[in-house]
């Protein structure tokens, strides 16, 4: 996974879900803030996987026009495998989508 930047800073873009969800983040203002608000995403979500952080120019969101898409899997040799839909709506069919991807390609190996 690569934490880029935040999409609903508590000093930016606040969205309802998550004022009442409890999580409000302000936007970093430094790679050590932004990879503190990783941290705390990661154990929070108990994502089982490691977790990059993207700098603060944001070169990989850039690259793989990250945003609104959430999710992407890119295999061994550099290719996109796995993409989710647009925005918010496709997080829950991306994590399906990568899940059952792992299994087929990377479980056991």
């Amino acid at each position: 996974m690569v934490y880029i930047q935040e999409a609903h800073p508590s000093d930016g873009w606040v969205v309802r879900n998550n004022v009442q969800a409890g999580i409000v983040v302000a936007k970093p203002l430094n790679f050590g803030e932004r990879t503190g608000v990783a941290k705390t995403c990661t154990a929070t979500l108990k994502l089982p996987m490691s977790t990059l952080v993207d700098k603060m120019d944001n070169a990989v969101n850039y690259k793989y026009s990250a945003w609104p898409d959430r999710i992407f899997v890119v295999d061994a040799e550099g290719r996109i495998a796995v993409q989710a839909a647009h925005g918010p709506r496709g997080f829950k069919p991306g994590v399906e989508a990568t899940v059952a991807w792992l299994a087929e390609n990377v479980a056991g190996k």
